[in-house]
This record gives structure tokens, C-alpha cells and sequence, in this order.
């Protein structure tokens, strides 16, 4: 049997360390064993071919996903990171930066390119929203809520005429918003009081959304509304409307405490007549569509989690090493040690489940549970680590 010359290197200094501490040699029975099992595997090409086949570490990039990490990075620190603090205090994004993402193909990650856009995986959509979010959550929202929900629907379930005159539009200038949320249906999405009604080849929708993502912004609405409600659920459907449709009105966003400048609006539809055309996919199987959509949409947010955190967790690391009281720094505390290693350790669990989830979906494998763990995680893992970054800054922490 052959095993790696690091494990051979490890057994000898067991042996040794026994040696030493019992002051008794190895059994000759013993000793013949260790022998035989730790001879260096010889790199032949047999060896090599094995090797080669090994799957790589969930947490390896690719040459095209390095990539494109490196161009978000850049970007982050040039256009989004002098602008967060102005941006969170006006809850308002500024155009430069939306112009930013279209600009260097962020907002058409996994638009193919036959309709003008990056062509990629789910990896590298997520590597995407996670390097955004270290600088801002909100632009890092923009970016999610736009690809893994409006646009992935359009791919998903959206006929070839649909995508060919939406996607390039969203690829290129136009932000997408999904619609879904009610005053009375949060996490009770098929509870839905939106309606549509036939009236020729157009659908009529009336009802109010709340919460919506990108409103303010959006150009592209995916809307679900129900076009048989004694059916309940099962008449839920899916419409796209355009912004400029009379009856849609995107009402004044919330004031939120976080995430400000990422626009979370009401929209109300009174009488928004639309096309037949415009229908995406089968009329009643609108709620289908969007429980696959928003599986993939749980993986963004867990990447804007892990993001969220990782951003957070430097920044406040890096204050660690300058800050000093009673004469060092106070990183050499070891009470703070504990609690960086334990934060650092958390953030390393969440990106492997993060990476997980993504890497599975991009093989064609289940990915549900492992996407709603990893949401579940790096949401939890978020909210102690920012939690703990306040408190190393001490005073600093609470202060804008």
C-alpha cells in the first residue's frame, strides 16, 4: 500500500513521539507494518491520472471565474466603495454605479450571449453578488434580486419570443423587479389577492405588491397574479409588464434601517391590461415557476450573506490590529482571538455551503435543501458576525 510522502513524514514523527514518551521501541511487528504502509507513492503516470481525476476544492475558481472576481473586486473598489456612505444616507443608488454593472456585464451573468449577455454559470453569478457585497449590500441586492429572480424566470420558463425581445434589454440597460409580495402574503406567497382577468387577447391584473426589489429602478416587471381564484393557487400566473404600462404605479420606497439604497417599494396595478403574449409560460402554473425561481434565489441571498459578512469581518479585523489599549494592540488579546476565529471559522462554513449549493446547480444535481441551508447559514452567520464587528469597534461601532 502507498500513501503520500506527508503521511509517511507524519507516522515517523508519531513513531518518534511514542519513543520518546514511553522510552519503549517499537514492536518489530509494528515496525514492519509502518514499513510497508508509508512508502512514498511513486508520481508515475498511473499516479498522475488518478490525481488528475480528483474532484477539485469546492472553494478552487476557475480560470474564467478568477476572472471574473477580479474584474467585480476592481470595480467594487472604484465605482460602489467611495460611494456606499452617500448612498446609504440618501437611500438612493446612484447612476454611475447601475451604469457600472450593465457596463462591465454584471447585471447578464447568466444571460446567454446569443441575447447579449455574459453567458455564465451559476458560480459565477454568485461569486459576483458575494464580491459586491463585501463593499455594499444594497448594490450587491441590486445585482440578486435582478438576475436569480426576474431574469432567471424570462430563462427558465420564458418562450424564445419573450427572451428575444427581453433579455437583451435586461442585459444591457434595463433593471428587472419580481413581483410577488402582498400586504397579506409574505412568506405565504400563494396567498396572493392580485387578479387577472381575460378581456380579449389581454390580461387585465389588478392588486397592490408590497416590498418590491429594484421597483424604483426597474424597467421590467415579472408579476404574478391570480387568474382564477376559486382554484386558489393553482390559478396563479406569471406576466411580464413593462414599466410604462397605464395602471402601474410604483409608489414612494420604504425607509429602511439597512440595505437603504437598494429601493423596496409598493407597486399597485389598476387595471394594467397586457398582451397574451406577455403571458410567461402556462396560465395556472405561475406558481411552479416561482417556486423554482426562488430556489435559485436562495442561493443569491446567501451569497450576499456570505459577502455581507466577509466585508464586515475585514474591515473590522483590519481596526483590531490598529486599535491599542493598555500598551498592544487589541488583536493580541486572546478573549478577541477567540471570537475572530470563531467568526472566521463560521464564514468559512458558509462559503462551502454557498459554493455547494451553486456547484450543484451548475452540475444539473438536487440543490434545494443544500441552497435553503445555505440561505438559512450565511443568515445567521451575517447577522453574529456584523454583530461582533460593532462590538470590536467599540465606540467607533456605533457611530456613523
Amino acid at each position: 500500500m502507498f500513501v503520500s510522502t506527508q503521511v509517511f513524514k507524519h507516522l515517523r514523527q508519531c513513531s518518534q513521539t511514542i519513543l520518546r514518551r514511553t522510552g519503549s521501541p517499537l514492536s518489530a511487528a509494528y515496525r514492519r507494518q509502518l514499513s510497508c504502509c508509508t512508502q512514498a507513492a511513486p508520481l508515475n503516470e498511473d499516479t498522475l491520472a488518478v490525481q488528475s481525476q480528483l474532484p477539485a476544492p469546492l472553494t478552487q475558481l476557475t480560470t474564467d471565474e478568477e476572472a471574473m472576481r477580479d474584474i467585480v473586486r476592481r470595480l467594487a473598489d472604484e465605482k460602489v466603495r467611495p460611494l456606499v456612505r452617500q448612498m446609504d444616507e440618501s437611500a438612493v443608488m446612484d447612476q454611475s454605479v447601475i451604469d457600472a454593472l450593465f457596463a462591465n456585464g454584471l447585471m447578464s451573468v447568466n444571460i446567454d450571449t446569443a441575447y447579449g449577455g455574459t453567458g455564465g454559470n451559476t458560480f459565477s453569478l454568485m461569486v459576483v453578488i458575494e464580491e459586491l457585497a463585501k463593499a455594499c449590500a444594497s448594490v450587491s441586492a441590486f445585482v440578486g434580486i435582478h438576475s436569480t429572480l426576474a431574469v432567471q424566470t424570462l430563462i427558465s420558463f420564458g418562450t424564445d419570443d419573450q427572451k428575444r425581445r427581453y433579455l437583451p434589454v435586461l442585459a444591457q440597460r434595463s433593471a428587472g423587479s419580481f413581483c410577488i409580495s402582498e400586504p397579506n402574503a409574505g412568506s405565504d406567497a400563494f396567498a396572493l389577492k392580485t387578479t387577472a382577468t381575460r378581456e380579449g387577447d389581454h390580461w387585465v391584473i389588478n392588486g397592490a405588491k408590497s416590498w418590491i426589489t429594484n421597483a424604483k429602478e426597474a424597467q421590467v416587471f415579472v408579476v404574478f397574479a391570480n387568474a382564477d381564484p376559486r382554484a386558489g393557487h393553482r390559478g396563479i400566473t406569471c406576466f411580464i409588464v413593462d414599466r410604462h404600462t397605464p395602471g402601474l404605479t410604483v409608489e414612494r420606497p420604504e425607509n429602511k434601517l439597512g440595505i437603504r439604497c437598494s429601493s423596496t417599494c409598493p407597486v399597485t396595478l389598476d387595471g394594467v391590461r397586457v398582451p397574451e403574449c406577455n403571458v410567461v409560460g402556462q396560465v395556472g402554473q405561475g406558481y411552479k415557476y416561482a417556486i423554482q425561481t426562488l430556489n435559485v434565489g436562495r442561493i443569491g441571498i446567501a451569497a450576499q450573506m456570505l459577502g455581507l459578512a466577509e466585508g464586515c469581518f475585514q474591515e473590522a479585523v483590519r481596526y483590531t490590529f490598529d486599535r491599542k489599549q493598555f500598551g498592544r494592540r487589541i488583536f493580541d488579546f486572546q478573549a478577541l482571538q477567540h471570537q475572530i476565529s470563531r467568526a472566521a471559522t463560521e464564514i468559512e462554513s458558509a462559503r462551502l455551503l454557498v459554493y455547494n449549493s451553486a456547484r450543484l446547480r451548475d452540475a444539473g444535481m438536487p440543490f434545494v435543501k443544500e441552497a435553503s441551508m445555505a440561505k438559512y447559514y450565511a443568515s445567521e452567520v451575517a447577522t453574529r458576525t456584523t454583530s461582533k464587528a460593532v462590538e470590536w469597534l467599540g465606540g467607533v461601532g456605533f457611530t456613523k
